[in-house]
């Protein structure tokens, strides 16, 4: 991490608001992608705890269980990974800026690039998969939570598509500068389904809130 990064989970929200509306590189929509994303895996916590513990739900206690851990860590990794993306380019940049004076060091400075571009689409594209988890858990929940709280499992799905949709998009504008085509290619391809499985399960569980309504 970068000396003098904001460790945003330990700021008011109103900081970090501020400092995605600011001038400032970063957070931006990586890092906004990944807390919209949060916020649909609270929502989901939130269904699961409107559920547990109430006799009526005894039935699907179980599952209601398992559902909220893995809520609640879908909800932990995309606040590291909210806070990861706001330094995930620093290395594309520390790069760009060693020296290319000789053949060696263009070679040097060129790799390093490379490098740096790599990680910096690798973290929207934990985002993005963490996302798509974030819709599946909000599907279940819509379909096993209590009724009264389906609309909030509904949004959790919308919030998780839109963290997977805001991920990929700056994975693909790190892939235009990616030569290595093989990492190009099974990226955007991986890309390509967790975009579909994400719109699919939102679909399904506004399906599934709307019935309820």
């Amino acid at each position: 991490m970068s000396d003098g990064a904001t460790i945003y989970a330990g700021e008011p929200l109103q900081t970090y608001l501020d400092d995605a509306a600011s001038k400032k590189p970063a957070p931006g929509g990586g890092s906004v992608s990944a807390c919209v994303g949060a916020l649909g895996a609270a929502l989901v916590s939130m269904v699961c705890n409107l559920t547990r513990g109430r006799e009526k739900f005894a039935a699907v206690q179980e599952e209601i269980e398992t559902l909220v851990e893995q809520s609640e860590w879908a909800r932990a990794a995309l606040e590291s990974l909210l806070q990861q993306d706001t330094v995930a380019y620093d290395g594309v940049i520390a790069a760009y800026r060693l020296p290319k004076d000789t053949a060696e060091q263009q070679a040097a400075r060129t790799a390093a690039v490379q490098a740096g571009l790599i990680v910096a689409a690798d973290v929207p594209l934990e985002i993005c998969r963490v996302g798509v988890q974030v819709c599946r858990l909000a599907t279940i929940a819509a379909q096993l939570g209590n009724p009264q709280a389906v609309t909030d499992a509904g949004i959790g799905a919308l919030l998780g598509e839109a963290a997977v949709q805001g991920g990929a998009l700056n994975v693909k504008i790190n892939l235009v500068s990616i030569k290595d085509e093989e990492y190009v290619r099974a990226t955007t391809a991986e890309l390509q389904g967790l975009l579909a499985e994400a719109a699919s399960l939102r679909t399904e569980a506004l399906a599934i809130t709307l019935a309820k309504l």
